[in-house]
């Protein structure tokens, strides 16, 4: 018999967590492994991410560029147009 003793960390489930990969709803527990790194493991699917894979993940993580905010500034469109509506009543 070994003079090893485990320590069992407690796990806890997250009220309103939802898994990355598979989207089930409270399904998510946390913990603290061997080497302390915090660990977010999902029971339903098995996904595992430690808090330091987040913590790159979320620095490599960058804003989507789209028509309203290319490269993180606001576009305006030229100039302003008012706006008709078509069909229904009779336009006088």
């Amino acid at each position: 018999m070994s003079n090893y003793q485990s320590v069992k960390r407690p796990r806890r489930f997250i009220a309103g967590a939802v898994c990355p990969k598979c989207s089930e709803m409270d399904k998510t527990v946390m913990y603290t492994n061997d080497n302390g790194d915090e660990v977010r493991e999902c029971v339903s699917c098995g996904f595992i991410q430690t808090s330091s894979e987040q913590a790159a993940e979320d620095a490599a993580a960058q804003e989507l560029a789209t028509r309203v905010t290319p490269e993180g500034k606001a576009v305006f469109d030229d100039g302003e147009q008012p706006l008709r509506i078509l069909g229904g009543s009779d336009n006088k």
